[in-house]
């Protein structure tokens, strides 16, 4: 009878994930992300028409959320100078804080998480390599952007190029615009907090904290708003294909840690005398089978003779 696993164990089944084999494995995804910003940072030309055709689109759908918020962050200093802090930092300290807690408070779920995580990391790379797009904060200044990052880097430890930590902005491709993986990561810290949390202010930081991120990233002119829609498109994607990624991972695990078959013994042809063998059911002439031999007694008359055996006396 088949064996069936009990629905809701397979979780508990699995080994626990451990740190020294994680660790690892998200700094190498993370080594790529950023070796893979890198990419097409000198595709300058490309990357603004990039940038030009989203704004004609978001002009064709009547769409224009970029320029009011950008002229209220750089109007307000209040506002202007979090948000910068904002962008800068937190999707840094977010989400590995979040990757953390469900390595030590919600197990069962990291797996899952973690998966969905990298995919659509590697995902995001894949739109940074094959469609560097300028971000708005970089177009001509006849476009109405004014990049608030150059505008507060004095409050900041940014310098006027990009993000990055002041002198190191070459380091980094600032034509990665497309898609917006800072609201990518966001809104995977949210729907987490939000299912996982398990009280009232997770659940309410899981709503706030991606939808505060697409405004920041919009406002500080670091992204379009069609940027912020394909970071969510791509965590879709992400999703979807952490199940089956982790199945295909389990198979190619299951396969490599089967033993090897043993050597497959010869059942019906038993070996004789000096290497000699018969086929099955055949016997050597005279020869008793021993089973018969033990159950017989000195006495009892023989049924196993051979051909040419004597015929016992009378």
């Amino acid at each position: 009878m088949p064996q069936t696993e009990t629905p809701g164990t397979e979780v508990a089944l699995r080994p626990r994930p451990r740190w020294w084999t994680e660790l690892p494995l998200i700094l190498l995804v993370y080594g790529c992300y950023s070796a893979g910003r890198l990419l097409a940072r000198g595709d300058v030309s490309g990357a603004v028409d990039h940038g030009l055709a989203i704004l004609r689109i978001e002009k064709t759908l009547h769409l224009n959320a970029e320029h009011p918020l950008n002229r209220l962050f750089t109007r307000e200093a209040w506002l202007g100078v979090p948000a910068d802090f904002w962008y800068a930092s937190l999707h840094y300290l977010v989400t590995p804080a979040v990757l953390v807690w469900l390595f030590r408070a919600r197990a069962p779920h990291y797996r899952a998480a973690r998966t969905w995580l990298l995919a659509s990391t590697f995902i995001g790379l894949i739109g940074f390599t094959l469609l560097p797009t300028c971000p708005p904060r970089l177009l001509d200044a006849g476009h109405g952007f004014v990049d608030t990052m150059a505008q507060y880097s004095s409050y900041g430890w940014w310098g006027g190029e990009a993000s990055a930590p002041r002198g190191l902005g070459g380091m980094t491709n600032q034509y990665a615009a497309m898609p917006s993986l800072h609201v990518g990561w966001a809104l995977w810290c949210g729907v987490l907090l939000w299912r996982l949390g398990g009280t009232r202010l997770t659940k309410v930081l899981g709503v706030v904290y991606p939808l505060v991120t697409a405004i920041v990233v919009m406002g500080t002119a670091n992204h379009y708003l069609l940027d912020a829609v394909a970071g969510v498109a791509v965590m879709g994607v992400g999703h979807l294909l952490a199940a089956p990624l982790m199945r295909a991972v389990d198979r190619l695990r299951a396969r490599l840690s089967r033993p090897a078959a043993p050597a497959a013994s010869g059942t019906g042809s038993p070996i004789v005398s000096a290497g000699c063998q018969t086929s099955a059911g055949e016997r050597i002439p005279r020869q008793r089978e021993s089973r018969l031999g033990s159950a017989a007694g000195p006495d009892a008359p023989s049924t196993d003779a051979g051909e040419g055996a004597p015929t016992p006396a009378r």
